[in-house]
């Protein structure tokens, strides 16, 4: 596990924190590449944590969301102590059943689906796994078939 302190920047509204080349590049040989998200894992101030390291602006950073920050008692500005290492557990959200359902029923949409980039396909699969009420992952799952019909923008992006 690589270990190292560093201040709390923002970008926009993401508070994150850059990575040290030498932890960077440890992180590319684990994970065994240098594109694309990489999944973590590690301790913010003692806190565990899972997370996504992903590059933007032409730097890696690692995103601090509300939840880590708060069980570390950190913010912008201050100085965190990060450990991080590669994590290689996969991170499959489960498909909704009655998305999966739609999908029987609307072999268009399942096919656009299958289409997506796997990220677009966690993107939708995670929006409607984060609706509270059925009458929330009904609505949202026929504006999310209109998207794959081409028939409306995506839900949640609004």
């Amino acid at each position: 596990m690589n270990s190292f302190s560093a201040k709390i920047q923002i970008i926009g509204v993401n508070p994150y924190v850059l990575l040290p080349a030498k932890v960077l590049n440890d992180l590319f040989k684990q994970a065994g590449k240098e594109k694309g998200p990489i999944q973590v894992k590690g301790k913010l101030n003692e806190n565990k944590f899972t997370q996504t390291l992903v590059k933007f602006s032409g730097k890696w950073r690692l995103y601090l969301n509300t939840p880590m920050r708060k069980a570390a008692a950190i913010d912008v500005g201050d100085i965190a102590k990060v450990e991080i290492e590669f994590d290689p557990k996969p991170r499959i959200i489960p498909m909704h059943s009655k998305l999966g359902e739609a999908f029987n029923k609307n072999k268009k949409a399942k096919a656009a689906f299958k289409k997506l980039a796997p990220y677009r396909q966690k993107e939708i699969i995670r929006y409607i796994s984060s609706m509270k009420t059925e009458e929330s992952v009904e609505r949202n799952i026929k504006k999310s078939i209109d998207h794959l019909l081409g028939k409306a923008r995506f839900v949640g992006r609004d």
